[in-house]
């Protein structure tokens, strides 16, 4: 009897397979995919062994303003008064521990990430000269912002054409000390920020990626193309090169603006153990780097499984909105220190993004890292005396 109850157990496997899986073929052939995939080889992910060994250390941080703002995506401070944008389009302020509004690119209403491109975005945050307020917003472009009066000037507008092309997905800057040049990325020339997740799985090397804004002179000038997701930018302390995330692709690229080297790229740091977001100055000389994914070694890497399996990618994004595949990628929060050269000094982890989730950058003042987020509600703060 037990060979026959085994067929019957075969047949009806095979049933329910087939039924199944001719249905999600039928989809899967008929439905649009709101992606074009690239297959992209990415290196086996570095050991996280010596001074990337994973830790808790930054379950350390405390939680600040917790559910008074949502989203702090980049974090800068004149003094001891604290500034950042909000996912609800707001420029805040914190002084004394009270927030504070003081401006808005967009216009509201402000609720779901739908709101986003009339709501405005504000991303990459930088103090400039005189103590001015450089913001990337990703939806309307570089502005200036008065901090005591909220009065905000536009200075590259995401329509103007540039070389052609308008900007797409603006995200982030950096200023020379004289604030004369922003450096800034355009993301993406085909998504907005709303679809960064789009993007990476895309993986495409599409639009214009780091380019230049003479303050005096009011030019653009495109300095890299072809990157992907260019995310994070950051001057060297001695200002003769920029460093540029490439998010998809785990790796920070070189540009030099000053030297010998003017005009020349190379790479900084190669295949790293996560997906880098923003990149700030560390009062060492070095860099810190803020990711939101990891790449586990030893472990299963989702990105890297899917990096060469376009296939796989189209049928994900045919069947599951943004939001729902954001739910399967890990949680796993990592701030790592470069020293000058781009060897890892130290790292902090928060397996599973327990304390701290969605990190988007890592924003050294007075002994601590002020820890900024895409989503989270509430800005993290770790005591580097501490850890």
């Amino acid at each position: 009897g037990r060979t026959y109850s085994s067929q019957v157990f075969r047949v009806t496997f095979l049933t329910l397979a087939v039924s199944v899986a001719v249905p999600l073929l039928g989809v899967a052939i008929l439905l649009d995919c709101p992606i074009d995939p690239e297959s992209i080889s990415l290196k086996e992910p570095p050991l996280l062994t010596g001074v990337l060994e994973p830790n808790t250390k930054l379950r350390k941080a405390e939680r600040l303003w917790e559910n008074q703002l949502v989203g702090p995506e980049s974090i800068v401070n004149i003094g001891d008064v604290l500034f950042t944008g909000t996912a609800d389009g707001k420029i805040i302020k914190i002084e004394d521990g009270e927030i504070q509004t003081i401006a808005r690119i967009g216009q509201g209403p402000c609720g779901d990430s739908k709101d986003e491109p009339m709501c405005g975005r504000p991303l990459g945050m930088r103090v400039g000269p005189n103590n001015t307020l450089f913001v990337a917003d990703a939806y309307y472009g570089l502005y200036e912002v008065d901090p005591d009066t909220g009065e905000t000037k536009p200075l590259v507008s995401t329509k103007t054409l540039i070389e052609g092309q308008k900007l797409s997905f603006v995200n982030d800057l950096t200023v020379t000390r004289d604030g004369r040049k922003i450096y800034f990325t355009d993301s993406s020339s085909k998504w907005q920020r709303q679809d960064y997740l789009f993007l990476v799985m895309e993986g495409t090397d599409d639009g214009r990626h780091l380019l230049e804004y003479d303050t005096v002179t009011k030019e653009v000038k495109v300095l890299m193309v072809g990157l992907r997701f260019p995310n994070g930018v950051q001057l060297s302390p001695a200002e003769d090169f920029v460093l540029v995330q490439e998010t998809t692709m785990a790796r920070i690229r070189r540009y030099y603006v000053s030297g010998l080297m003017k005009g020349g790229a190379d790479m900084f740091v190669e295949n790293m153990p996560g997906l880098p977001d923003n990149i700030r100055l560390s009062s060492s000389g070095g860099y810190w780097v803020a990711m939101a994914a990891v790449r586990p070694s030893p472990g299963f890497s989702l990105l890297d499984f899917l990096s060469e399996k376009p296939w796989i990618k189209r049928m994900i994004f045919k069947l599951l909105s943004q939001e729902t595949v954001m739910k399967f990628v890990p949680k796993y929060s990592l701030v790592v220190e470069l020293s000058e050269t781009g060897s890892y000094k130290r790292s902090f982890h928060d397996p599973n993004g327990v304390t701290v989730a969605y990190i988007s950058e890592a924003h050294e003042h007075n002994g601590y890292l002020y820890l900024g987020s895409f989503r989270a509600p509430f800005i993290g703060r770790l005591n580097l005396h501490h850890v």
